[in-house]
């Protein structure tokens, strides 16, 4: 389960983090913070440092300035073998691309990376039994990824990530690819995750109409221990911040109501783009629910 710390510890906490590639600044000065079962759900153009923001956090890439913090530890500096200690006991994530081991079952592919750990056989078989339910694909577990759709495919993606369920998630466009009802599969499963578990998480994502669907979307457990994902009232569900990269700079963080009634230069771009303005296709004009379109995909 979700890891005992202490609840005014954050989950995760970027200190003036810096970190170019050759002449390209890909992030520069960037600070947050991540509370114990938030989600910040982070967007921006192409190039602006969001897929880095994600590899930084869970250590595949080191920063030349300024600190990043799991739970009160400070990963720059670490080895391999310490951060694969973190990884394994606080911090899943699911990629952009499929990275699924195609020789492998549903269920090894799931028992991978406890596997890999050190876990016992025993506990192995229960957490992989528990995730494959929560996913909706306990009853695949002896297929091959080959043998699933594409939709099958990414909520296995997250079972793996999540197995054992670790505090942190980090979520880099998880529905890329997926049709309507698909994307929506994924992102009630991800604030399942977020709501009933309390997993504190980073959604990288470049379709704002996501946003306010994880944002005003929570999950309730009822007497019989069902989930269901409903719409809620209110102040977002989890208290759901958005932070907008550009040029690997924070432009914005705040809520999604923020966001959307923002009029900042950087914001309006995304969130009200004029027609022959570039603005990357990234979504519909008021994602927030004026759009019909929009309200029949997601609501």
């Amino acid at each position: 389960m979700v890891a005992d710390t202490a609840a005014d510890t954050p989950a995760l906490e970027f200190r003036h983090v810096s970190v170019s590639f050759g002449e390209v600044q890909a992030l520069e000065d960037v600070s947050f913070v991540l509370r114990r079962g938030q989600m910040i759900c982070v967007t921006g153009d192409a190039g602006s440092g969001k897929s880095v923001l994600c590899q930084l956090a869970i250590g595949l890439l080191e920063p030349d300035e300024g600190e990043i913090l799991i739970e009160g530890q400070n990963i720059v500096g670490l080895d391999e073998r310490e951060l694969l200690a973190i990884r394994a006991r606080l911090m899943g994530i699911v990629f952009q691309e499929a990275a699924l081991f195609t020789s492998l079952s549903v269920y090894d592919n799931t028992a991978y990376r406890l596997a890999e750990h050190g876990w016992p056989e025993a506990e192995t078989e229960r957490a992989v039994l528990e995730i494959l339910r929560f996913v909706g694909l306990e009853a695949e577990l002896d297929k091959s990824p080959e043998e699933l759709s594409g939709g099958m495919k990414r909520r296995l993606e997250i079972a793996r990530a999540l197995v054992g369920w670790p505090s942190i998630m980090l979520f880099d466009e998880p529905t890329a690819g997926l049709d309507p009802i698909n994307e929506r599969q994924v992102m009630d499963l991800i604030i399942r995750a977020r709501d009933i578990y309390q997993i504190s998480s980073l959604y990288v994502t470049k379709a704002l109409e996501e946003i306010p669907y994880l944002a005003m979307h929570g999950a309730v457990q009822d007497q019989t221990g069902a989930v269901s994902v409903r719409p809620v009232d209110g102040r977002p569900a989890s208290d759901a911040q958005v932070m907008l990269l550009e040029t690997g700079k924070i432009a914005f963080f705040g809520s999604p109501q923020e966001f959307e009634a923002s009029p900042l230069p950087a914001v309006r771009h995304m969130t009200h783009p004029v027609t022959g303005e570039r603005h990357s296709g990234l979504s519909p004009p008021d994602p927030w629910g004026n759009n019909q379109k929009f309200k029949r995909k997601l609501l």
